[in-house]
C-alpha cells in the first residue's frame, strides 16, 4: 500500500512536467525497480540521482527529462528528509572549504583521471563553460571563451596574471601563446599540474599546487574560472580579499562562474556526494556582499545558455570514449557521469535555476570607465 502511494505521488509529480511512467515520448522514464517511488520521493535529487546509478529507471532522453523536470519546478515541491537533512547541516556548521580541506576536491573529482577528462573536453583542456557566438564546434566555442576572457581583462603583452583554479592551464597557454603573458595557475589537482606543465612546456605560465589563501605577490590581471564554486559562502570574503591584496590598484579581475538565483547555503546532495564534495553556487547577492568594499563591479555577462551545448558535446566525447574508459571506471561510474553531463544540461536548458555569470571587478574603478566586451 505505501508503494501505491508513493507511485501516485510521483506519478502527479511527473505529470506537472509532461513526464509520463512508462510513458512512449523519449522523456518519460521507464521504471525497472518499484522501491523507486518511494526513493525518489523521500530522498529528492540524492535518491534520482542514486537510483539512476543503480539501474532502478532508464529514459531515452535523461537531459529533456531533467529540463521538463526543472523547468516544472518539481523538486522544490518535495521535501528532504531528516536523514539528508542532517547531511547538509554540516554547510551551515562547519567551514566545509576551509584551508585544511581546500584539496578534497582536487583529489575527489579532478585527480580522477586525466584520460577521462582529455578523452571529454576540447583540444586546450578547458572545463568550463564555452562560448557559442560564430561558433560551430566545441574547440572553436572554448577559443572563443578564452579569448573574450582577454578581451575583458585587456591584456597587454608582458602582463603577469594569477589564474586562480588553473586546471590544466588551458587560460595560460592561450594568454601566453595569443597575448605575450606571462602567468601563474594554482590548482589543488595533482593530476593537473602533471599534464598542465607539460602542455605548456616551454610557454611563460608556472604551474603551483596551491590554495588561494596562500599566494602572496602582485599581479597585473587575476582570472579565475570555475574555482569559486569550490569555495563556500564562509569563504566567500576571504577568496575575494586574498585576490584584492594580489591584485595592482589599476589591475583588473575577471571572475567565471556558475551561479545560482536563490542564495543558498549548501550543496546538491547527489552532486556533494558523487561529482564536486563540498561545492556550492554562489548567488548575485552572495557575491555582491562578499565583494563590498573591496572592488567595483565593472561588468556581468551571462551566457548560461551555452552551458547546455558545451555540456551535450562533453557528453557525446564522453559516450564515444567509453570503450577505450571503461576497463578502467567500470559500468557504475559509466551511468553516475552519464547522469551528471546530462542532468547539468538539461538544469542550463531551463534557464530558471543555474547561470553561467562572467564579471569583471576592478579595485577603485577604471578611469573614465569600463567599456563591456562581448
Amino acid at each position: 500500500m505505501k508503494n501505491a502511494r508513493y507511485r501516485s505521488a510521483a506519478g502527479k509529480l511527473l505529470d506537472l512536467a509532461g513526464i509520463k511512467i512508462n510513458g512512449d515520448s523519449a522523456w518519460d522514464i521507464r521504471v525497472n525497480n518499484p522501491e523507486f517511488y518511494k526513493r525518489v520521493i523521500t530522498e529528492k535529487e540524492l535518491g534520482m540521482g542514486e537510483s539512476y546509478m543503480d539501474g532502478w529507471w532508464e529514459t531515452e532522453k535523461l537531459d529533456e527529462m531533467i529540463y521538463k523536470i526543472i523547468s516544472a519546478d518539481l523538486l522544490d515541491k518535495v521535501k528532504h528528509n531528516i536523514k539528508i537533512a542532517i547531511q547538509l547541516a554540516g554547510f551551515y556548521l562547519i567551514n566545509m572549504q576551509a584551508g585544511r580541506r581546500a584539496f578534497i576536491i582536487g583529489e575527489k573529482h579532478y585527480d580522477l583521471g586525466n584520460d577521462l577528462f582529455t578523452s571529454m573536453l576540447d583540444k586546450r583542456m578547458n572545463y568550463s563553460c564555452g562560448y557559442w557566438n560564430n561558433a560551430s564546434s566545441l574547440d572553436q566555442a572554448q577559443e572563443n571563451k578564452l579569448d573574450l576572457i582577454c578581451r575583458k581583462l585587456y591584456l597587454q603583452p608582458g602582463m603577469k596574471i594569477l589564474d586562480i583554479g588553473c586546471g590544466w592551464g588551458a587560460f595560460g597557454k592561450y594568454a601566453a601563446e595569443k597575448y605575450d603573458a606571462q602567468v601563474v595557475g594554482i590548482t589543488v589537482s595533482r593530476e593537473q599540474v602533471s599534464l598542465g606543465r607539460e602542455m605548456c612546456k616551454g610557454l611563460p605560465v608556472e604551474f603551483r599546487l596551491q590554495d588561494y589563501r596562500e599566494v602572496n605577490e602582485s599581479f597585473d590581471r587575476i582570472v579565475s574560472v570555475g574555482m569559486i564554486e569550490h569555495v563556500g559562502i564562509k569563504n566567500y570574503r576571504d577568496y575575494f580579499q586574498t585576490a584584492g591584496k594580489n591584485l595592482k590598484k589599476n589591475g583588473l579581475f575577471l571572475l567565471h562562474t556558475i551561479g545560482s538565483i536563490v542564495s543558498n547555503k549548501n550543496a546538491d546532495p547527489w552532486m556533494h556526494k558523487y561529482i564536486f564534495p563540498n561545492g556550492m553556487l554562489p548567488s548575485v547577492a552572495q557575491l555582491a556582499a562578499a565583494v563590498e568594499g573591496l572592488f567595483v563591479i565593472e561588468d556581468m555577462h551571462n551566457i548560461g545558455a551555452d552551458y547546455d551545448k558545451t555540456l551535450m558535446n562533453w557528453f557525446a566525447n564522453f559516450n564515444n570514449h567509453w570503450d577505450e574508459l571503461k576497463s578502467r571506471y567500470g559500468e557504475r561510474f559509466y551511468r553516475m557521469w552519464k547522469y551528471f553531463l546530462l542532468s547539468c544540461a538539461g538544469a542550463f536548458r531551463a534557464r530558471n535555476k543555474n547561470q553561467l555569470w562572467q564579471i569583471v571587478l576592478s579595485p577603485n574603478g577604471v578611469p573614465g570607465g569600463y567599456i563591456s566586451i562581448r
